[in-house]
């Protein structure tokens, strides 16, 4: 990101009920890069992951790198479905901040570089690459196995070059 640049609000979601997941449709094709933000908690253990243009092909690949104070682990996913994201526990506060780079190229692969982590427990980072030259014109975070619960904030931004 070059300097000068400035984030954009696109969108904002609070979640006022349970939700299985959250959309941002029709993204403008007018910034550099998007930037998502993502804070809250899950009704259980959730397992959140992005998926682009409602893309539910093996066209995702990331490595993550995982650590809880103590020990740190690594994992490297290939034609995978979506970009898993970080753990979110019903203790302590979650947090994702996704980066996407390039989004509204329709020439090149979508890179993209995640952290995430609970306030009590652990921090990781991911970084991947999604196998399609389409701008991105819509992205979903999804809870998978519970929900997010009430309260959960979920905001996108874009990167204006100035």
């Amino acid at each position: 990101m070059a300097a000068g640049n400035t984030y954009e609000a696109i969108a904002t979601n609070t979640t006022t009920a349970l939700a299985a997941s959250v959309t941002f449709s029709s993204i403008p094709g007018t910034y550099t890069d998007l930037v998502l933000v993502c804070e809250g908690i899950g009704t259980g253990d959730a397992y959140p992951y992005i998926q682009f243009n409602g893309d539910t092909g093996t066209n995702y690949s990331s490595t993550q790198i995982y650590g809880d104070g103590a020990t740190a682990t690594t994992s490297r996913r290939t034609n995978d479905s979506k970009i898993d994201a970080v753990i979110w526990r019903t203790t302590g506060r979650n947090n994702i901040i996704a980066n996407v780079m390039n989004y509204s190229n329709s020439t090149t692969f979508k890179t993209f570089l995640m952290h995430g982590n609970n306030s009590s427990q652990y921090v990781q980072t991911t970084a991947g690459l999604w196998r399609n030259t389409a701008a991105i014109t819509s992205l979903t975070v999804f809870a998978q196995y519970v929900n997010f619960a009430v309260g959960c904030n979920f905001s996108l931004y874009g990167i204006k070059a100035a």
